[in-house]
């Protein structure tokens, strides 16, 4: 047995014209059993009955395309009917599905207009038929009201589904904004794996390549020192597969896996030491007030120092650094100085805007090292600038927020 749900798409599933086709037919059957029965104190169905519910039933099949002309040609039928004299209670049906259709393919302004001249015609054929037929289809009141019926009706479903569309397209747009985020995220999250990634292995690398150059050209003259320098490889790479192993954890879906810490302030002593290890000797200068800085301000300025340093190692031949922390009032300052050759052009350093991260100045070597420093302070709401002295050398300062505006939000919490 078919259920009614079926039956309702199924009837959504035919074309328009069948179904505007059915529609006629099952107007036509209502209207002409009407018609053709009628008091027999009054006008009985003749030819002209017969024509003006031919002709309804004929606009009625265009009602889609052209409603108002139908919902003019089917009423001035209606009206016919009943100054001929021929009252019914179904002939005014083809009206009601043509009004309904100028409600539910229009808009609020065309059916309040159509409501008007129907409830006008109506009431003035009712009171024109009422001087003639001693009971008319109904008062002149009512007459004006049951035009407004099925306007009405019309209005609802249109603006229901009208609300439906709108939903749907919300919905749309919300499932796009999603995958925009989504794809935003993964993009933010493919930046910073990268800049971990390039400074961990790029001042890994680095090092390893000083102490093991340290290493060969002792090995023969000096053996202890060639083994202090293969042990400091050795540490050197423990320490890069450790971190490794903790940017690529959050790569993999292991909730019981713990990772190390990252490296912050606190670890800023060790990070230079090692580069002194490496044949520069790099100073720190600290004031040791860490307390209330964000977790990733830490890393921030960790991960410059490291790059600044690493870049001293491998491009400025410089043989002293100095690296200052300092911390006035709610901005971390972070600076590292060499004392390398004057540079060719001798200009001062310029500042990038915090707000672009765009490719900076490269130095003579190339690579991503300065990119990576300005995207990280950009990252935190910070600045950083760099460039070569008037008198030799080079300098990275960065300016941090102590604490991110979102973690300020929830006082401080990260």
């Amino acid at each position: 047995m078919t259920s009614f749900d079926g039956l309702v798409e199924r009837a959504r599933s035919l074309s328009p014209l069948t179904a505007d086709l059915l529609v006629v037919a099952v107007v036509g059957v209502f209207t002409a059993s009407d018609a053709a029965s009628n008091d027999p104190d009054y006008q009985q169905a003749d030819g002209l009955t017969w024509l003006l519910l031919a002709i309804s039933l004929t606009a009625l099949v265009w009602r889609r395309r052209w409603p108002v002309p139908v919902a003019i040609v089917t009423g001035a039928a209606c009206a016919g009917w009943a100054l001929h004299g021929h009252i019914g209670e179904l002939l005014n049906l083809p009206v009601i599905v043509a009004l309904y259709t100028v409600a539910v393919l229009g808009d609020r302004r065309r059916t309040l207009w159509t409501g008007l001249v129907a409830s006008l015609v109506s009431g003035a054929v009712a009171l024109r038929v009422g001087r003639d037929v001693a009971n008319p289809q109904g008062l002149p009141m009512l007459e004006m009201i049951w035009p407004l019926v099925p306007l009405l009706l019309g209005e609802v479903i249109r603006t229901r589904r009208q609300l439906m569309d709108e939903y749907a397209a919300r919905a749309v747009r919300a499932e796009e904004e999603r995958e925009r985020e989504a794809a935003r995220r993964v993009h933010e999250e493919r930046l910073r794996i990268a800049r971990e990634l390039h400074d961990i292995v790029a001042h890994t690398v680095t090092a390893m390549t000083v102490q093991a150059g340290v290493a060969l050209d002792a090995l023969d003259t000096r053996p202890e020192i060639s083994r202090q320098a293969m042990r400091q490889v050795r540490d050197s790479g423990k320490e890069a597969v450790g971190e490794l192993r903790a940017t690529v954890t959050v790569l993999r879906d292991h909730d019981n896996e713990s990772t190390a810490p990252a490296p912050g302030l606190a670890q800023l002593p060790e990070l230079v030491g090692r580069f002194t290890d490496s044949g520069v000797d790099a100073a720190l200068r600290h004031d040791g007030t860490a307390d209330g800085l964000s977790p990733m301000v830490e890393l921030a300025a960790y991960r410059i120092v490291q790059e600044a340093l690493t870049n001293v190692v491998k491009h400025s031949g410089a043989r002293h650094a100095a690296v200052s922390v300092a911390r006035h009032c709610d901005r971390l300052h972070v600076e590292i100085v060499d004392d390398g050759p004057p540079s060719r052009t001798g200009q001062p350093s310029q500042p990038g805007p915090p707000s672009r991260l765009g490719p900076p100045p490269q130095p003579a070597a190339g690579g991503f090292g300065l990119v990576g420093m300005r995207e990280r302070a950009a990252a935190v709401g910070g600045s950083v600038e760099y460039g070569p002295e008037p008198g030799g050398g080079f300098r990275v300062r960065a300016v941090l927020p102590v604490v991110l505006p979102a973690e300020a939000l929830r006082g401080g919490q990260p």
